[in-house]
């Protein structure tokens, strides 16, 4: 009877819950949407467990679910994934939006778009200028996009942007599951334009915005392209040298313009 009434008496949630259920959030944030298994797997706990915590967040309006295409459990059933909702990311650190927004309409609203764009680029400087420190030292093992962008993922998840890199047929994407200015980056699209533009300065070629957070889109997703068959670069050195047998020289090649529009 006495160890009844114990038990009766602990409560209902413990630090231990609130710990494993922001590891929950920091997962869906970091890796995007997941099924309970996997989240389990991750964490070392039971799927049960996850579970419970799932529903937890769901009915705080934290996290939705959502039936992924191609999906498929038992009998046919889609699997259920788990992603944060709108609610569920603003418990992660934002650049002061409202601040923001404010300062960008006036700036706008004085020096146009092409201001706006200053301003995106001057902010993201010392970013690019962070994040391109370990970029050039991968450079030296690898020079090719898809290797940079590996380790330009771990430097931006070094700077809150939870990024992940992986190759696909045609090259490699980079993905960002967080964006600290999503909300100032859909009403002020030169925020992702000037991104865009520092990851292909990054990465060494041209890059296209497939999918953003500001867009609505629940990652935001850069291509970039493999490399290609055309061979190594000449030295300026070979590229001043005189033809041979009347060998055309090889192009120079164009360089990419720091506000090269990149539809997001």
């Amino acid at each position: 009877m006495e160890s009844n009434a114990v038990s009766s008496a602990r409560p209902s949630a413990t630090p231990d819950d609130g710990r494993t259920r922001d590891r929950v959030t920091g997962l869906l944030l970091e890796h995007g949407a997941q099924t309970a298994t996997e989240l389990a797997g991750r964490l070392g706990v039971s799927p049960a467990a996850v579970r419970r915590h799932l529903d937890s967040l769901v009915a705080e309006g934290r996290a939705a679910e959502r039936a992924l295409p191609g999906s498929v459990r038992g009998r046919g059933r889609p699997a259920r994934h788990f992603v944060l909702t709108d609610a569920g990311r603003a418990g992660f650190p934002h650049a002061y939006d409202d601040l923001a927004l404010t300062a960008l309409r006036f700036v706008a609203a004085h020096g146009g778009a092409d201001a706006v764009r200053d301003v995106a680029e001057q902010q993201l400087a010392g970013l690019e200028e962070r994040c391109s420190t370990a970029v050039a030292r991968a450079a030296t093992t690898s020079s090719a996009p898809v290797d940079r962008a590996q380790v330009l993922a771990e430097a931006l998840t070094a700077e809150g942007y939870a990024a992940s890199a992986s190759a696909i047929s045609s090259g490699g994407q980079l993905c960002q599951h967080h964006c600290p200015v999503a909300h100032v980056a859909a009403e002020f699209p030169q925020l992702c334009e000037a991104e865009t533009a520092v990851i292909g300065r990054l990465v060494g070629t041209h890059v296209q915005r497939l999918a953003t957070i500001a867009h609505g889109d629940g990652i935001c997703t850069t291509h970039i392209p493999g490399n290609t068959s055309r061979g190594p670069r000449p030295s300026p050195i070979e590229r001043a040298a005189p033809a041979r047998h009347g060998a055309r020289p090889a192009p120079s090649p164009t360089p990419q313009s720091a506000r090269e529009r990149t539809p997001a």
